[in-house]
């Protein structure tokens, strides 16, 4: 069954180019990778990666620099590109390992003067008020963040955390122990969004909300897409679909895409994080990624045999549509 051209996400589910950047490549080079369906993993879909079969691949990451040597060699085949870059300064209870913030703004500032402002978005998300991230704590943060990037960005996108994943339950209720719990500072909340935006606009950037049930439009923030057939159409000269992703919940406004990424894989250890259900988990699959494998876990054999490649366009909509969407910055 043939592919129509598609947007490729890598990944709301990981973060490929911190972790995975080597099998990225590999995967360029072999034109396909294989994506087992999350709620039933004997179910695998083929993904063509050739050049004539995607429209543009979005990348989300909180630390690109692995994959930045291959950019030349993506730009050599063909492929268009942009990034959804996460870049805060939360403490280590909430974000425990995650390089300095001066080297990841090094990096944002080397992607952007490499690819162009308009292909790195800055996601400052989400955000976290508690007692030791409190709004003024976010405030200072943000604008320190969006001064360095003065240039190097054309937009920034915001979302307050949702804590209703039951994955993060169990981490919740540790930092609750530790008396660090999530509040929502309704009494200053309004006007802690203006100032968020004011200062994001102040630095020559757009601001957009994600995914937000809340209603950022009345304190200056209108809701965005991170899978943005604008942006796509802006920066590329390509029209893409505006139907919304069916597989995402009902307040996100991205356009449809295919992820590549699996659950359970990213190393970073945010404790918010709704892609990671246990940090252990995560270590363990790491440990047995193989660059190498067209599965960017493990290396499914019942795959690899001819005629034994699943590929059900349908199916795998549909179960799109039953997954719950995921907080659109796991990073």
């Amino acid at each position: 069954m043939a592919q129509s051209p598609t947007i490729i996400s890598a990944s709301r589910r990981t973060d490929i180019p911190a972790f995975y950047a080597k099998w990225f490549i590999n995967r360029i080079r072999e034109g396909y990778c294989l994506v087992p369906n999350p709620h039933n993993p004997q179910q695998i879909a083929r993904i063509s990666l050739k050049p004539e079969d995607v429209l543009v691949i979005v990348f989300w990451t909180r630390y690109p620099r692995p994959l930045m040597p291959y950019l030349a060699e993506l730009d050599a085949r063909g492929y268009r590109y942009y990034f959804q870059f996460t870049l805060m300064d939360n403490p280590p209870e909430l974000d425990p390992h995650l390089p300095p913030l001066e080297k990841r703004l090094e990096t944002f500032r080397a992607l952007a003067e490499k690819i162009g402002a308009d292909r790195v978005v800055w996601r400052y998300d989400p955000i976290v008020l508690s007692r030791i991230t409190p709004p003024e704590f976010h405030l200072e943060r943000h604008a320190y963040i969006a001064e360095q990037l003065h240039g190097y960005t054309k937009r920034n996108v915001i979302s307050i955390v949702d804590t209703d994943y039951r994955k993060i339950q169990p981490r919740l209720q540790l930092l609750s122990k530790r008396d660090i719990k999530i509040n929502d500072w309704e009494d200053k909340f309004g006007q802690f969004i203006r100032q968020i935006a004011e200062k994001a606009r102040s630095e020559g950037m757009e601001i957009q909300s994600c995914a937000e049930v809340i209603d950022l439009d009345r304190y200056g923030v209108p809701k965005g897409k991170c899978v943005d057939d604008d942006l796509i159409c802006r920066v590329f000269g390509i029209n893409v679909s505006s139907k919304k992703d069916p597989g995402q919940r009902e307040a996100c406004g991205c356009v449809i895409s295919r992820d590549i990424g699996m659950y359970d894989t990213c190393l970073f250890g945010c404790v918010y994080c709704y892609a990671t259900s246990d940090f252990g988990k995560a270590r363990e699959r790491h440990r047995l990624h193989d660059p190498n494998s067209p599965v960017l876990i493990g290396r499914p054999q019942e795959a690899e045999q001819p005629g034994t490649e699943l590929h059900n366009q349908q199916t795998e909509e549909r179960d799109q549509r039953t997954e719950k969407t995921e907080q659109l910055s796991m990073f």
